[in-house]
């Protein structure tokens, strides 16, 4: 099963590496991690796909809240959430297969952002599968490069988290 833990911690240099080490170090394989600022500088979200059963993730989220420099964390696997990655790929195209690589574009609501002689780089956001289809679309076409995010995602407002270490408004002003 996959889980998606989101994580608030204190934006100080090295939480990326000791969090993610400290993970690999316990056998805990993560499927997919983005790292960003939020609304307040002086806190990241860390948010992280994880695989594996409920034994799994309540001993990943108890490494997690042993670590100082991480403030909160939720499961919000079982919440109403919006998710997104984001992928740069980069398709042969020569200028009779562009028009067809412009509709399939289209379709999934991406964007054209570099048009090169023989290929185009193509910006997608969405879902995981909506990105898994569009990959799955141009590999005819011949891929020659493509770079991912991994997944970031907010619980929709209004829902509550059952499971959370300690509330935003707990936080030292």
């Amino acid at each position: 099963m996959r889980h998606l833990l989101s994580a608030l911690v204190h934006n100080v240099p090295g939480v990326l590496s000791h969090i993610s080490g400290l993970l690999a170090s316990r056998g805990y394989n993560i499927d997919s991690l983005a790292v960003g600022e939020t609304e307040n500088p002086e806190l990241s979200r860390m948010t992280f796909v994880v695989v594996g059963d409920d034994h799994v993730l309540d001993q990943v989220r108890k490494q997690l809240e042993k670590v100082v420099t991480v403030v909160k964390v939720e499961d919000i696997s079982a919440c109403d959430f919006v998710e997104r990655d984001l992928m740069l790929i980069k398709v042969r195209a020569d200028r009779a297969q562009r028009s067809e690589v412009r509709e399939l574009v289209d379709i999934f609501r991406g964007k054209i952002v570099d048009v090169g002689a023989d290929e185009l780089m193509i910006e997608i956001s969405g879902r995981e599968n909506k990105i898994q289809a569009f990959i799955e679309r141009m590999r005819p076409y011949g891929i020659t490069e493509l770079s991912r995010t991994g997944r970031i995602a907010l619980v929709r407002s209004g829902q509550k988290i059952a499971d959370s270490s300690t509330s935003i408004s707990d936080l030292p002003e």
